[in-house]
C-alpha cells in the first residue's frame, strides 16, 4: 500500500478515536428566565427539583450574566464567543429589521442576521466529528442565517421568530391575537391537540440522543419558554393558583409563569434521565442558562399581574441593571466539581470557549473571542479567572431603559445613559439591588471606569446611539 494512503488511514483512525472519547455536549437555554426564577436561586413559588438537583451535583454560578439584556444578541454571543457590540448584533431580530422610530435618539446600527463569516461553535464541533443538532428557538436571522448555515446538521423548530403565537399545538392560530404576524414552529408534525411546545422540543432532543448515542453529539436545546405569551399547562396553572392562595408568596405571584418554569424543569429532568438510562451521564456535559433577565412587563393574555419579579435585583429584561442581565447558570459533567457555588462573574460569551474546552478544542477565532474558558473554575473552586471586567452595550430603547452601556469591574458597576448624559455607579457587593447611586461620591472612579468603557467600545467597534441632527448633538 502506498505511503500516502497509509498516512491517510492512520490520520482517520486517530480522528475517529479522538471523536469517540470526546464528551457529549448538551446546552439547554431558557428564554427570559430571570436569575431568581428557580427554587435553587431563591424563588418562593416556583418548583424546579430537577434543576435544583443539577445545581447540587454540578456548579451553580451566582454571578452569571447574559451578554445582552435581550435575546438575539446573547444567542449570537454564545454561538461565536464574540460580544454583541463586536458583532453589531445589539437588538432582537425583529427590532433590528424594522428599527425603533419615534425615539429621541437613533439607536446604534444593528444587523438582524448572524453573518456566516463568523465561525460558530457548531461549525468547530462538527469539523471535530460531533453530530450537531439545533432544537427550538433560533432568532438569529432570516433564512440565510438559519442553523443549517451555521454548522448544524439538523434544525428542528428554529426560525427567524422569537416566540410562537401559542405554546399549544399547532403553535399558531388562524387569527393571531398576540403577534401582528402569523407564526408557526416547523418540524413538529404530526401533532395532537393539547401537545405542549416545551415537551415536543424535548421529544426531538431525546430522539437525537437515542439515534446518535454512539458518537459525540452537541445538542443545542433552546426552549421558547418562558417567553411571552405566558401559557402554562392548565393543570399546573391550577396547582400554582392553589399554592398562591395557601402560601402567599411575596416575590413570584404569577401561576402561569410558575407552570412554564415547572415544564422547563420537567423536561430538563427527561433529558437527564435519558442520559442516565443510556449510560451516557458520565460522558456528557449539561449546561443550563437563560438568555437574559426576567421580563417584568405584563402579558396581554394575563394583564392582571407582571410576568415576573426579579427581586432583589433591580429592573428586568431590556435593562442593564442586574435584573436585566443576571441569569441562572448551572454546569454538570465529568471531571467537574460536584456541588458548590461559584461567585466569579461570568458571561454567556464565555460559553463558546468553555464548550470547545470540554471537547478538547482550542481553535482560535479572530477577532476575539471575547470570552474565556471557564473550565479551570469548574474544576477547582480555588482558581480565579484572569479577568476583572465585563462590558455590556445596549444602544437602544426598551420599556425598562434608554440607550446605555455598562462595565462591571470587580464589585463596582458603572452604567452610562446616552440620552441623559448620565453615569450611575453602584457597589454590587454592598448594594446588589443597585439602589444607592455613588457617582457623585466617587467622581474619580466614575472617570476611570467611563474611560475604560469608552476604550472598550472603540476596540470592539461598537455602534453608538446618535441624535437625529448635528444641532441636537451639539447641545
Amino acid at each position: 500500500m502506498p505511503l500516502p494512503r497509509l498516512l491517510i488511514i492512520a490520520c482517520l483512525m486517530v480522528w475517529s478515536l479522538q471523536a469517540q472519547t470526546r464528551p457529549n455536549l448538551v446546552l439547554i437555554l431558557a428564554d427570559d428566565m430571570g436569575w431568581n426564577n428557580l427554587n435553587c436561586y431563591g424563588s418562593d413559588l416556583h418548583e424546579s427539583p430537577h434543576l435544583d438537583r443539577l445545581a447540587r451535583e454540578g456548579v451553580r454560578f451566582t454571578n452569571a450574566y447574559a451578554a445582552s439584556p435581550v435575546c438575539s444578541p446573547t444567542r449570537a454571543s454564545i454561538m461565536t464567543g464574540k460580544s454583541p457590540a463586536r458583532l453589531h448584533m445589539t437588538l432582537w431580530r425583529e427590532g433590528a429589521a424594522s428599527g425603533q422610530p419615534n425615539r429621541p435618539m437613533i439607536g446604534g446600527k444593528a444587523i438582524d442576521s448572524l453573518p456566516t463569516a463568523n465561525e460558530t461553535l457548531a461549525e468547530v464541533l462538527r469539523e471535530a466529528g460531533y453530530y450537531t443538532a439545533h432544537i427550538g428557538k433560533w432568532h438569529l436571522g432570516r433564512p440565510k442565517g438559519y442553523p443549517q448555515a451555521h454548522g448544524f446538521r439538523v434544525n428542528i423548530g428554529g426560525t427567524l421568530w422569537g416566540a410562537p403565537e401559542t405554546f399549544f399545538y399547532p403553535y399558531s392560530e388562524e387569527r393571531a391575537d398576540y403577534f401582528e404576524d402569523w407564526r408557526y414552529v416547523p418540524d413538529l408534525e404530526p401533532g395532537n391537540p393539547g401537545d405542549y411546545l416545551t415537551d415536543r422540543l424535548t421529544d426531538k432532543a431525546l430522539e437525537v440522543i437515542e439515534n446518535h448515542r454512539n458518537r459525540p453529539f452537541f445538542i443545542n436545546l433552546w426552549f421558547y419558554s418562558v417567553h411571552t405569551p405566558v401559557e402554562g399547562k392548565p393543570k399546573l396553572v391550577e396547582k400554582y393558583r392553589d399554592k398562591i392562595r395557601t402560601q402567599s408568596p411575596t416575590i413570584h405571584t404569577n401561576p402561569h409563569l410558575a407552570a412554564m418554569v415547572e415544564s422547563v424543569d420537567q423536561n430538563v429532568g427527561r433529558i437527564l434521565s435519558r442520559l442516565k438510562a443510556l449510560q451516557l451521564e458520565d460522558n456528557t456535559i449539561v449546561l443550563f442558562a437563560s438568555d437574559n433577565g426576567g421580563y417584568i412587563g405584563r402579558c396581554k393574555r394575563h394583564p392582571d399581574f407582571p410576568v415576573t419579579d426579579n427581586t432583589p435585583l433591580r429592573s428586568g429584561k431590556g435593562s442593564c441593571y442586574e435584573g436585566g442581565l443576571r441569569i441562572p447558570m448551572i454546569v454538570k459533567g465529568p471531571g467537574l466539581r460536584r456541588g458548590g457555588d461559584c461567585a466569579i462573574p461570568v458571561v454567556t460569551t464565555d460559553l463558546y470557549s468553555t464548550l470547545l474546552g470540554f471537547a478538547g478544542l482550542t481553535k482560535a477565532v479572530q477577532p476575539g473571542p471575547d470570552g474565556v474558558n471557564l473550565l479551570p473554575v469548574l474544576r477547582d473552586p480555588e482558581v480565579d479567572l484572569d479577568r476583572t471586567e465585563l462590558f455590556f452595550h445596549y444602544p437602544h430603547y426598551y420599556a425598562t431603559t434608554t440607550p446605555v452601556s455598562a462595565i462591571r469591574s470587580g464589585d463596582w458597576k458603572l452604567l452610562y445613559y446616552y440620552q441623559e448624559n448620565r453615569p450611575e455607579l453602584y457597589h454590587l457587593g454592598r448594594d446588589p439591588a443597585e439602589r444607592r447611586d455613588m457617582a457623585e461620591a466617587e467622581p474619580a472612579r466614575v472617570s476611570q471606569l467611563l474611560s475604560r468603557m469608552r476604550q472598550w467600545l472603540v476596540e470592539s467597534g461598537a455602534q453608538l446611539p446618535t441624535w437625529p441632527d448635528e444641532s441636537v448633538s451639539s447641545r
